[in-house]
């Protein structure tokens, strides 16, 4: 199995600088590189953050998150082609675009999308012009073509090729008036997943991601899919959402998959976690799902 290549790429480009900055820093102080095989791979400096929303996109830091795409890009890709298994730690969600990005200048892949907001914003009807409430929809070529057909290779994925998975935002994202998703997007609820079972249901989603036409697919994993009354430590909270052992399954079983390409995580917020017991937690959830990788188990 390949060696696991953390990158860290600490960009809020896409939120504000609430926090979720100082993601990798808290799970590498957690122990998350205690994992055999587990190397640092470099980090990628965001550029400086604009508050004021671009007039002619409607998001904020448009130029600058294309450009960071870019850049992040490049270090995934400097990892899959010495044979590594990337690990990005977030920043915000905006990153899985140039995650992404790396992958499609390889070819066709999908997307394991574990969030509890399914972020198909379009930038008319999210209040802030946040791109990270809009990557899912700019990933699949939906809104400004700036960040929508990067380097010209837009749309990054196909509808058919992503699974949305564990969100439970429907009623609150139509009622801000959020683009629906589209119909070829397998889209897997919360309560789906419930009446699955966390493990079966993630075999369903590898088993759709595989069974195309993709050459593999990447994991997003945005920790407000984890049940808020054990993950307090995100910006936009909602009730509910899956448990410590549904998501370790859910990981192990996306992670194993032979076509698995890269994993990140995001949205984690160390400042709404003052005794870093969260971290500590998240950091033991993410070591088992990666060993479930690479076949070894942690120190």
């Amino acid at each position: 199995m390949r060696d696991l290549a953390i990158i860290e790429a600490p960009s809020v480009l896409g939120l504000r600088p609430s926090g979720v900055q100082d993601l990798p820093a808290a799970l590498l102080d957690a122990g998350l590189l205690d994992h055999p095989g587990a190397v640092r791979a470099g980090r990628v400096e965001p550029p400086a953050y604009d508050p004021r929303r671009d007039p002619g996109t409607g998001i904020l830091n448009p130029v600058a998150i294309a450009r960071y795409s870019v850049r992040l890009a490049d270090a995934v890709g400097a990892a899959l082609d010495a044979g590594r298994f990337p690990v990005v730690l977030g920043g915000d969600c905006s990153i899985l675009l140039g995650n992404l990005l790396a992958l499609r200048r390889r070819g066709r892949h999908g997307l394991l999308f574990l969030d509890g907001h399914t972020d198909f914003y379009q930038p008319s009807a999210e209040p802030t012009g946040e791109a990270a409430s809009m990557e899912l929809a700019l990933a699949t070529g939906r809104g400004p073509r700036l960040l929508s057909d990067l380097e010209g290779r837009g749309p990054l994925l196909r509808d058919e090729d992503v699974v949305a998975f564990g969100f439970r935002d429907a009623a609150e994202s139509a009622a801000a008036g959020m683009q629906p998703l589209p119909p070829r997007l397998r889209a897997v609820d919360l309560d789906e997943v419930r009446a699955a079972g966390a493990t079966t249901a993630a075999r369903d989603a590898v088993r759709r991601l595989t069974d195309g036409g993709s050459a593999g697919y990447w994991v997003h994993l945005d920790a407000d899919v984890l049940d808020d009354a054990v993950m307090p430590a995100v910006d936009y909270r909602l009730p509910g959402g899956l448990t410590w052992p549904e998501l370790e399954s859910v990981l192990a079983t996306a992670l194993a998959g032979e076509r698995a390409a890269g994993f990140d995580v995001t949205i984690f917020n160390p400042r709404l976690d003052p005794d870093a017991s969260i971290a500590a937690r998240l950091a033991a959830c993410l070591r088992k799902g990666l060993s479930a990788r690479t076949g070894r188990t942690m120190r």
